[in-house]
Formats: C-alpha cells, structure tokens, sequence
C-alpha cells in the first residue's frame, strides 16, 4: 500500500474534500510501477499535476519507481516550488 497526500485542485481526487484535514488516496502498488503509474490508477489528468511531486520527502520525476510503505505528495500546477534548484530531482536510479 502507498500513500498519496493530494494537495490544491487535486484534493478533489480523494474522499475528503474537507480543507481542514488531510486528503490522502491508499493505493496498491505492483512492482514496477512509478509515479506516473500511481497517477493514472487515481485518474488524475496529467496536465493538472505540476513539477511539485515527492515521493517520501524527496523531489522526484515522473518515472521513479514506488515501493509499498512509500509517501507520495502531489502539488497541482497551480502550487510550484518557488526555489526548485535547491531541490535534487531523483528518478533515474535502476532498480
């Protein structure tokens, strides 16, 4: 199982639309998969989802594989990291 914490306009894709608590999506996860993966089982549309995603506190591209236990946030492209290049986007590590 893998948690996903959705933030902004993205919120809408969990059960709670309650601003006051957290919005997190519980999701399987098979080997292999990557963010982009998890993002589609949730059927967030990829034009929403902006260049904030971090998966268990770390900057992370698209194709960065998850793991059961991971902690995935989720930023829409309306919410930006304003100092991104202090950041070390992971995702290209093999397996």
């Amino acid at each position: 199982m893998i948690e996903v914490h959705l933030y902004g306009k993205l919120r809408r894709f969990s059960d709670n639309q309650d601003p006051r608590r957290e919005s997190i999506v519980h999701l399987q996860v098979e080997e292999g998969d990557t963010i982009e993966d998890v993002i589609n089982r949730i059927r967030i549309p990829m034009n929403e989802i902006g260049s904030n995603i971090f998966l268990n506190g770390e900057y992370s591209k698209l194709t960065r594989h998850v793991r059961e236990g991971d902690r995935l946030g989720l930023f829409p492209d309306d919410m930006q990291v304003l100092y991104r290049w202090y950041f070390v986007k992971k995702g290209n590590e093999k397996l």
